[in-house]
């Protein structure tokens, strides 16, 4: 004989399961540690600071 399935919490388990796996897609995809967005943030400042260095002055400003 078959074994019974309260087909509510099996759907409700299937949801979970659909949202668990779509949030660990976007953790892997936007994810990032407070040190890499620090170590990102410094080297855009770096390469900001660097480009600003190298500007030349305008003749009439």
């Amino acid at each position: 004989m078959a074994e019974v399935v309260n087909l509510r919490a099996a759907r409700k388990a299937r949801e979970r399961a659909e949202a668990r796996a779509a949030a660990d897609e976007n953790a892997a995809r936007f994810g990032r540690t407070k040190a890499l967005k620090a170590l990102e943030k410094a080297r855009a400042e770096k390469a900001r600071a660097t480009l600003d260095a190298h500007r030349r002055e305008e003749p009439g400003a």
